[in-house]
């Protein structure tokens, strides 16, 4: 009865989010950004060696916007510029009222033990006990905010099955969460040299929030000592923002580029069109894929239209042609092939999964190979 009442919440959230949405023409005409910095005034967050995670988030998150705003092509939009509270829920209404095309939200990290180092969520399943717990620990904000059994219908972030119930709601922008919170992590790695634990899914309710691409983002650990002085100090912080507002960037260029009719590369003549059966498992009716690229004309899906990589399967979706590189039933092989896109100059790829020749979500193939 609680996921029936959970996923009725999201629905009227949808409908009445977007019924009552209106836009001036030129906020339309921008690629719009929601930038959410963590907790806020009477709401802490952790406080490990003594910092204020409330505090850096901020910092962290002004600093990205200030980036970001120097492209006139991109409208910055923040649920709080001030250190003051704000309710889970209006966050995400604030992102869907402004129509977002992503939601980015900043947090610190905090341990018993002397773990360090970034990851970056999406919103999906615990797929083990330790994000199970990270999720808790940042939903379990709602207890400080009045009315949270009526605003959340009755959600209860101690509950797995409670958790569970919230992950409809951004299914449909998986995939390109999957891919912002990748690019967000390697500017971490490749740039700052920060110890990369790797993008995640978990059940946080601010991002159940939404409806569009989503990511939380852990900066790093207060806990640990050289970490929490790093975050709390101004070079810190910029190097953070930097890095954050830099993958958002690359994002943006790749759906610019994607959504281009591939100028750069030969178009497949019509008579000439090429349909490639997608490569199927004979051990598994789920087979993982790397997407790559889209356009709106078709392509040879041949190696010298695609910096060399062989095995490219083409897919025609909602009036756009998508390309694949490999199919794997394996999900550790597959991500194997997603570097090896990403050496070839496609660093935007991300895996999609399908059964019996249908693409479905990642996250549904992810369950059937869960413990």
């Amino acid at each position: 009865m609680k996921t029936h009442r959970a996923l009725l919440f999201v629905s009227i959230i949808i409908v009445l989010t977007f019924s009552s949405f209106t836009m001036d023409d030129e906020v339309r005409d921008k690629f719009v950004v929601v930038l959410d910095a963590g907790h806020g005034g009477h709401d802490p967050g952790n406080r490990g060696n003594g910092y204020k995670e409330k505090d850096i988030a901020l910092k962290i998150v002004l600093e990205v916007g200030k980036q970001l705003e120097k492209n006139p092509s991109i409208k910055v939009v923040y649920t709080r510029k001030k250190d003051e509270f704000i309710d889970l829920f209006v966050r995400g209404q604030i992102a869907n009222k402004a129509n977002a095309d992503l939601f980015v939200s900043v947090h610190c990290n905090a341990h018993s033990s002397k773990a360090y180092g970034t990851e970056t969520f999406v919103l999906g399943t615990h797929r083990n006990q330790t994000n199970f717990e990270v999720a808790k620990k940042e939903n379990s904000v709602i207890f400080l905010e009045s009315d949270y059994e009526k605003n959340y219908d009755g959600f209860d972030p101690n509950s797995p099955e409670s958790v569970m119930s919230i992950l409809l709601s951004q299914e449909e922008y998986l995939d390109q969460s999957i891919t912002l919170a990748s690019l967000i992590q390697k500017k971490f790695t490749n740039t700052l040299k920060r110890k990369n634990r790797g993008v995640k899914q978990a059940g946080f309710i601010v991002l159940h929030q939404t409806v569009m691409p989503s990511v939380l983002v852990e900066t790093g650990f207060l806990s640990y000592k050289k970490e929490g002085a790093y975050l709390n100090s101004k070079k810190g912080q910029q190097q953070i923002a930097i890095s954050i507002a830099k993958a958002i960037l690359e994002y943006k260029n790749s759906l610019d580029e994607n959504l281009s009719d591939h100028s750069n590369v030969k178009e497949e003549k019509e008579e000439e069109k090429v349909v490639i059966e997608p490569m199927e498992s004979p051990n598994t009716d789920i087979v993982f894929k790397v997407q790559i690229s889209a356009g709106s004309k078709p392509l040879d899906p041949k190696p010298h239209n695609f910096n060399g990589l062989e095995g490219i399967s083409r897919l025609e979706e909602g009036g756009m042609y998508k390309y694949f590189y490999g199919a794997s039933s394996s999900y550790d092989k597959i991500k194997e092939l997603e570097a090896e896109a990403a050496e070839k100059g496609f660093t935007s790829g991300f895996v999609v999964a399908f059964k019996n020749g249908k693409k479905i979500a990642l996250i549904d193939a992810l369950k059937t190979f869960a413990n």
